[in-house]
């Protein structure tokens, strides 16, 4: 690895870098260069909060942290076993990685991107829904909006369009998940036009002929075929008839809502004219049926039949419903939609008409005919012939297309039906010539005999002829519908003839018009016979034109002609408004070059002007219909490209004058109200016609005729809406929900000051009354759209100063909308806009207005109620939240504005509410709650967020919580003598706010503890502070068990309150013991927290038994009887039924045998309905029997079993938990106990107890110790053979006890100054210990000694470290203890019988002797690890007190070396053990030693001691070590059931029936 140089690119060496994982920045560290990819970045605000922001595009930036944080969450997915979200946000992950390498090659096309950044956006907006994360706003071309440089009313409006995208996102999911049926089902909501992709696989029929198959889609609900045929021709081998079809037979029907899928069957046979017609549906069972029988009820057969024996037969098809029209699916769907797919379109217009969709389609169906059999017997078999000729009698080549797939022909015949006199044929084809040619042509109709003898066949001629005109003589299109057509019969070359005939009608209707006897003009066509007696022949077809270019409206016809008809113009503008959409649309520009051309041409008669007025309205309103939407944007392009009138802006300002100004006059109410709504487009064709006048003729022309006619009309805007008509409500709300639509148009031609300086006024009032309107209904949608419209307008840069535009708002509306948000249902669907309007004011108001606004109140009375309803208005808004959770961006921006509000607010409190005669307790009550519920909102709980949301949140917004509660400490300091007034209902709420994980916001915010402390004590009288102590006990049992607070609050709280009470001079001794207590009930319910999560339902139980003691001693019986009812509820799921009873009565013991009225706090838990104590108690002890017999202790059974069964004597275990694993209250110290004495007698509440006192012997330990040390000692001496290794581990166990703690755990708990004042008699028996400490250093001199001499190379560095530890540990022991030298005598080598070397084995009386005394050490059990001093375990060092069972192990090891003594002689001999004094001869003491003591010390296995005196925990000087309990509340009996154990159990003893924990 290269050497370590750092380089001006922040390259450290060469091949590694410097940095950090983003998944913890904190920790830096150095990377090999292979795992390092540089990226162009910029780095803003370098060091600890430093920003990193990439070069790529922010759409790639995007999708870079999108996976980063789906990333976290997948893993979370996959741990909690969810697997369909799993794949499903897998599948999500895949796509976006996939995308985003194609966004970051940098090959894409401009277009291809935008397209790609569409769908990328649209899956994260979809990822992040269903994964619950934040919403994610944007503009128009995807990119991320910025808050701070959006209006408040776009961010709102951006919301809720994307919120309904995802939302329409997610249905079109389900739907498709759950497989819904297509037919009738809203599978795209966004989407009105569908295609059906078919893809023709196969067709079996026992046929034996070629045959044609003509699919179509078919309308059960109209009963007829509503597309175009697709046309497959299939051959007699089973396959297409052209072979490069085959596995390609495909088609796309467009423009569909509801449909069904027909197959018709059409089979050619050469050697006979009979022709079957085969119906088949591949939505259902297929079908095979009919020959002759007529089309219409074979149709009703298919769709009615639900079984059909199909003998193997049928058609095979798949089909696949696409959103959107032709060139959509193309686009979308370019795998299965390509050049080769036929292309089948509805016969007609679909529901939602496109501007670009341009056809001139004329669709034919032959229906039925009926004709003479003439001589012979039976009917003929008639074929029908169609073709297209021009007026010449040309025939128009391929014009007529049977089906899509194939291209046309120019001849087409028909099925022919085998002997029927009125054969039904409803076969449609489509007709398709140039538009310029439909005036020329006209359809022509032959109809032939065909015979089936095939000579006879082709001799055949027709025998009749019919046609058609495609275009009236009026110029208009044939007309939509059946014709029933006139048959001639005649010369066959005449018939051919296109001049012969069409001078003749065409249809009976034609022929009766023109009411001329039959055979007068046709007197030269005397082979033809058209009238009803001559022929009894008919023939009947349908058609039906779908173009955008051919109108079959003489109306709309002559309109679009009125120069060559201006007679009729006045008609011709009437009928307009009847003419049929579609046509109207189909002529847009056309039709609206005509009515502008009609009012500047026509200007000398007014008339027109309104007539043209309407149908301009008409035109504009037909627009807003769905079904003609998209031509929006032609109506636009219109105006700003087409439109040409300069002077139409003087007309259409007259004509809307007129109407606005005559409101009264119910016969223009609906014209009114129609122009109201079309208020936009007519806007936009006035000020289009005015800047065309400008642009030619300048501004000085006219003067200000413009500027007064928009006045003008702006002042009746406003005489209208000061009308107290009750029709003119209607019109009211229209005005006020279209006049906003008209501000960004007019501005163009209108200074933008003094657009607003004319039209705020009007709109301000307006609004105003619609919100004060009391006797009718406000209409809050007209209100809201026309105040967020103003509203956006004024956020916009480029509109001037609007500073006084703001102002004006801020004085006449914003108290009135507010009312209206707090009158207003939280379900309303107008609730969302109006807080948006809100919050759009205050955040567009400056410093200056909020301070104006305050002096525009009359009284002091004004600004109270202003301030009260604006703290309640904020504080429901916080609470009940208007948007959904995941519209962060828009409550953050809220909540910003809401907290600049505040602190403009409280300027005012502190000003004009804080001294002493106008001080007003309940406004600064009100602010105060209102900050608090602010600052612990949900939506600004930093640490519940994810580090990403962390992020972007302190970036743009901050920390407000730290702000506010600033704010909070400043204005509860300004209180000064009114603090008093707020305690104790303000601790709960100050609590809320310290509680809050925030370090500095608690440094600053606990002191104001102390200072309500401090109040209390100063103004209550009392000289205390109790109301405070007990409200923060029971907030404070609230909040910790509701979630909050953790250990760095209590260590925190207990150092503040501690310094602060300190520096007091009278609140030093109660403030101390207050902290202690506080933060002792903090660990204890910090540990009931904990442990409520734990599968143990015992440690649940002891952690509970913890708190009741606390809130006893405390007389705090409310708390206390709630965590009882806790109690008793674990121990009846465990069904420990007499310790539930034993829980029951402690709450008995709480009543009085009285009729006293039970107080609340008293009350069961369960709400028994009772009136006196007595009562209670009764029911009490009813529910405690019935404990106890569930328990198995019946009274009787009680009594027999004393007077008969055997009573073996009890057996509990004693349990100990060692190490900080452990919960706090759980811990046990490592100095062990022998006798154990619980703090209760079993049985109790609990099935354990506390173990109070547990005596053993200290000294007895050391004696051990030292007894086996000097043991192994002379075993070496005498053996030079044994092994050194048991040696090195005994020496190293002792001095060098690491974790273990060595002797020094003694100092710990006994050598304090605090132990020894308290308990002075154990002075004696402290020195004596001190004694065998210090025995204990020669002993270990002479083993260092031995095993140096017996050192090997491997045990030198042990060896040297053992000295070094050991001189360190003599030097501290002789300093402390003394020096004490061992007899000569305890050591020496001393030779046996027979030469063999005896082994003195030194008895622990031998070295007892060397001490004054044995000292039994009493130690109290719940003496708990501090954070300073970690408890350890001894091992057979014996430098500590061993554990109970390491000890009897230990003990019975050395049993085995000592001769065999009975057990119980020595459990005797222990107790009868004698105190012998030093020797001056043997021990010799250099030093006195000093005296340290800290726990408590007694005999060793005596009788046990009585219970220690009463004493308070936090008066321990380490709380959690506390262990004393306070007796219970009542006084009792001792045979009642013992009072709750105390708050931590360090050792317990366990009854049998739960055996050893």
């Amino acid at each position: 690895m290269a050497r370590w140089i750092p380089t001006k690119r922040e390259k450290y060496g060469v091949g590694w870098y410097r940095g950090y994982t983003l998944r913890n920045k904190s920790k830096k560290g150095i990377f090999p260069e292979t795992y390092i990819h540089l990226k162009e970045a910029i780095v803003k605000d370098r060091g600890q909060h430093e920003t990193v922001i990439p070069s790529e595009l922010p759409l790639g930036q995007e999708l870079t942290s999108t996976l980063r944080e789906w990333a976290v969450i997948w893993h979370k997915l996959y741990v909690n076993n969810k697997t369909t979200l799993f794949r499903h946000v897998q599948q999500l992950t895949y796509s976006l990685i996939e995308w985003r390498s194609q966004i970051l090659s940098g090959t894409l096309p401009k277009d291809e991107l935008a397209e790609l950044k569409k769908k990328v956006t649209a899956k994260i907006d979809y990822g992040n829904r269903i994964l619950g994360l934040d919403l994610v706003v944007r503009d128009d071309n995807g990119n991320i909006l910025d808050p701070d440089e959006t209006s408040t009313i776009s961010l709102f409006r951006a919301h809720e369009t994307a919120s309904k995208r995802i939302d329409e996102r997610i249905q079109e999911e389900k739907s498709l998940q759950q497989n819904l049926d297509l037919r009738g089902q809203p599978i795209f909501n966004s989407t009105h036009t569908y295609s059906l992709y078919v893809n023709f696989k196969n067709f079996v029929c026992n046929i034996g002929e070629d045959a044609e198959l003509l699919m179509s889609l078919y309308d059960p609900d109209l009963s007829k075929f509503i597309s175009e045929n697709y046309l497959v021709r299939w051959g007699s081998n089973g396959m297409p008839k052209e072979i490069e079809k085959l596995n390609n037979l495909q088609a796309v029907f467009t423009g569909l809502e509801e449909w069904l899928l027909l197959c018709r069957i059409m089979i050619a046979m050469e050697t006979y004219i009979r022709q079957r017609q085969l119906i088949m549906s591949p939505l259902i069972t297929s079908h095979v049926i009919g020959e002759n029988e007529p089309l219409t009820s074979v149709f009703n057969k298919v769709i009615a039949a639900k079984e059909v024996n199909h003998k193997g037969q049928g058609l095979w098809v798949s089909l696949k419903l696409l959103p959107g029209d032709l060139a959509q699916v193309q686009k979308d769907f370019s795998h299965l939609v390509d050049r080769s797919t036929a292309v089948a379109r509805k016969m007609g217009f679909p529901e939602i008409v496109l501007p670009g969709d341009v056809r001139n389609d004329i669709y034919v169906t032959l229906i039925q005919g009926e004709f003479d059999k003439g001589k012979k017997k039976t009917p003929k078999n008639v074929e029908v012939t169609m073709s297209v000729h021009d007026e010449d009698g040309n025939l128009q080549e391929k014009a007529i297309h049977p089906g899509a797939g194939y291209e046309g022909v120019s001849e087409y015949k028909s099925v022919v039906y085998y002997q029927v006199k009125q054969p039904c044929w409803y076969e449609t084809v489509k007709v398709a010539i140039a538009i310029e040619e439909v005036s020329r042509c006209h359809l022509r109709f032959t109809f032939r005999h065909r015979s089936s003898q095939e000579s006879r066949d082709r001799s055949e001629r027709a025998f009749g002829m019919g046609f058609v005109k495609l275009m009236n003589a009026d110029g208009t299109t044939l007309q939509d519908g059946k014709h029933n057509l006139i048959v001639y019969k005649g010369d066959n070359k005449k018939m051919e003839d296109a001049k012969s005939y069409l001078s003749l009608p065409c249809t009976k209707t034609e022929m009766e018009e023109r009411e001329a006897p039959p055979g007068k003009n046709l007197h030269h066509l005397a082979n033809f016979t058209p009238t009803k007696d001559s022929t009894k022949d008919s023939f009947q077809i349908a058609t039906v034109i779908c173009s955008t270019k051919l109108t079959q409206n003489v109306d709309l016809l002559g309109l679009l002609n009125w120069r060559s008809n201006s007679q009729n113009i006045a008609h011709n503008l009437r009928k307009l408004m009847e003419v049929e959409g579609g046509e109207i649309v189909k002529f847009l520009p056309d039709t609206l070059d005509a009515l502008f051309n009609i009012m500047m041409e026509m200007s000398e008669n007014e008339t027109y002007d309104f007539l043209v007025f309407d149908a301009l309205v008409f035109i504009i309103s037909l627009i807003g219909d769905i079904k003609f939407q998209h031509f929006n944007a032609v109506l636009e392009t219109y105006i700003y490209k087409h439109f040409s009138a300069t002077l139409a802006y003087v007309k259409l300002t007259k004509v809307l004058n007129c109407y606005v100004g005559n409101a009264e006059d119910s016969s223009k109410t609906e014209l009114l109200f129609a122009a109201l709504k079309a208020l936009k487009y007519l806007f936009r064709f006035i000020v289009q016609s005015r800047v065309l006048y400008l642009s030619v003729y300048g501004k000085s022309e006219d003067g200000n005729e413009f500027n007064d006619a928009i006045r003008q009309l702006f002042l009746s805007f406003n005489i209208l809406m000061d009308r107290p008509l009750e029709e003119a409500v209607k019109i009211k709300g229209a005005a006020l929900k279209y006049l906003p639509s008209i501000i960004n148009d007019v501005k163009l031609v209108f200074d933008p000051v003094e657009l607003r300086d004319a039209l705020l006024p009007l709109l301000i009032d307006q609004l105003s009354g619609q919100l004060d309107d009391n006797s009718h209904r406000p209409d809050h949608e007209a209100s809201s759209q026309l105040l967020s419209s103003v509203l956006e307008v004024l956020d916009r840069k480029d509109v001037g100063p609007t500073a006084l535009h703001i102002q004006l708002i801020m004085e006449r509306l914003l108290r009135r909308i507010n009312r209206t948000v707090i009158g207003m249902s939280r379900q309303s669907p107008h609730i969302g806009i109006f807080v948006a309007c809100m919050t759009a004011i205050l955040r567009q108001m400056d410093d200056f207005h909020y301070s104006h606004y305050i002096s525009t109140f009359k009284t002091r009375q004004d600004i109270i109620d202003f301030l009260m309803e604006t703290f309640i208005m904020f504080k429901d808004l916080i609470g009940k939240n208007v948007y959904a959770a995941d519209w962060m961006v828009m409550n953050m921006m809220q909540s910003r504005v809401f907290l600049r509000a505040v602190n403009q607010f409280t300027s005012v409190l502190n000003q004009a509410f804080l001294d002493q005669k106008g001080f007003e307790l309940q406004l600064w009550n009100n602010f105060f709650h209102l900050a608090v519920a602010f600052l612990t909102h949900e939506s600004l709980q930093l640490e519940t967020f994810s580090q990403a949301k962390r992020s972007k949140i302190i970036k743009k917004y901050g920390d407000m919580r730290k702000e506010i509660g600033f704010k909070i400490r400043d204005m509860w300091y300004n209180l000064g003598p009114h603090k008093i007034k707020f305690i104790p209902a303000m601790v709960g709420p100050i609590l809320e706010v310290t509680l809050v994980p925030e370090p500095e916001l608690r440094k600053a915010t606990i002191p104001i503890f102390f200072d309500m402390m401090q109040c209390e004590f100063n103004f209550s009288g009392n000289r205390n502070f109790h109301m405070f102590e007990n409200e923060l006990i029971t907030k404070l049992d609230q909040e910790v068990e509701g979630g909050r607070g953790d250990e760095q609050y209590k260590i925190l709280l207990e150092k503040l309150l501690l310094e602060h009470c300190r520096k007091h001079k009278y609140l030093a001794a109660p403030g101390e013991v207050f902290a202690l207590l506080v933060s002792s009930l903090l660990e204890n319910l910090l540990d009931y927290r904990t442990i409520m999560h734990d599968e143990s339902k015992e440690n649940r139980m002891s952690c509970t038994v913890n708190l009741l003691n606390f809130y006893k001693e405390k007389k705090r019986e409310d708390i206390y009887i709630r965590y009882l009812y806790k109690l008793r509820d674990l121990h009846t799921d465990c069904e420990n039924f007499t310790e539930a009873a034993y829980t029951l009565l402690l709450h008995a013991e709480l009543l009085q045998w009285s009729e006293k009225p039970c107080a609340p706090h008293l009350m069961q838990r369960d709400s028994f309905y009772v009136y006196s104590q007595q009562e209670l108690k009764e029911k009490l002890y009813q529910e405690i029997i019935s404990f106890f017999d569930r328990g198995k202790k019946k009274r009787a059974t009680f009594y027999e079993n004393i007077m008969k069964a055997m009573r073996p004597q009890p057996e509990y275990f004693a349990v100990g938990y060692y190490g900080q694993g452990f919960p706090s209250f759980l811990r046990t110290m490592w100095i062990e106990r022998t006798t154990y004495t619980t703090a209760y007698s079993f049985p109790g509440i609990l099935k354990w107890f506390e173990v109070k006192q547990v005596t053993t012997n200290a000294i007895e330990t050391m004696e051990l110790t030292n007894e086996k040390i000097t043991n192994i000692v002379q075993q070496h001496m005498w053996d030079r053979s044994l092994p050194v290794h048991p040696l090195s581990m005994l020496l190293n166990g002792i001095v060098d006890p690491a974790v273990m703690g060595g002797y020094t755990n003694y100092e710990k708990a006994f050598f304090t100054e605090k132990y020894l004042q308290e308990h002075p008699e154990d002075q004696e028996k402290i020195e004596l210990l001190k004694q065998q400490i210090a025995i204990q250093m020669p002993l270990l001199a002479e083993g260092i000694r031995i095993h140096g001499e017996k050192l090997t190379e491997q045990l030198k560095p042990l060896h040297e470290r053992l000295s070094t530890c050991f001189r360190e540990l003599r030097r501290k022991v002789e300093k402390q203890y003394g020096v004490i030298t061992l007899p000569p005598c305890l050591t020496e080598r001393k030779p046996s019988r027979s030469g063999s070397v005896v082994l003195p084995y030194i008895m622990s009386s031998t070295l007892r002797r060397l001490s004054v005394t044995s000292v039994a050490s009493s130690v109290v059990s719940t003496s708990s690890t501090s954070s300073d001093s970690t408890s350890s375990r001894p091992g057979s060092d014996g430098s500590i007190l061993e554990p109970l069972l390491e000890r009897r192990i230990s003990t019975s090891s050395r049993a085995e070396e000592l001769p065999a003594k009975d057990e119980g002689d020595n459990r005797i001999s222990k107790l009868k053990r004698k105190e012998w004094s030093i020797s001056k001869s043997q021990v010799i003491v250099e030093k006195e030693p000093e005296t340290e003591t800290t726990s408590r010390m007694a005999d060793g296995l005596a009788t046990p001691p009585p219970p220690p005196p009463k004493s308070k925990p936090y008066e321990n000087s380490n709380p959690r070590n506390s262990a004393e309990v306070a007796p219970p509340l009542p006084s009792r009996r001792e045979a009642k059931p013992p009072p709750p154990p105390p708050k931590t159990r360090k050792s317990s003893v366990v009854s049998s029936e739960q055996g050893l924990q």
